[in-house]
């Protein structure tokens, strides 16, 4: 996509909180760090944005 950044859609976010979910569950995450990432989902309005959140979390939660 010419290094464009496609808009995020409402179940782009849903499915990154669910992930932070699973992350935060299993351990991964620190309950500031879940609740600072679940607000930057909620905000974020494009896809990079929305990986930027989760880039750091282990593939196997999925």
């Amino acid at each position: 996509m010419d290094g464009a950044d496609p808009r995020a859609s409402d179940a782009d976010r849903q499915s990154t909180v669910d992930r932070l979910r699973r992350a935060f569950s299993s351990g991964c995450l620190t309950t500031d760090e879940f609740d600072q990432r679940v607000a930057s989902a909620y905000a974020a309005k494009t896809y990079r944005q929305l990986t930027a959140l989760i880039r750091d979390l282990p593939g196997g939660l999925w």
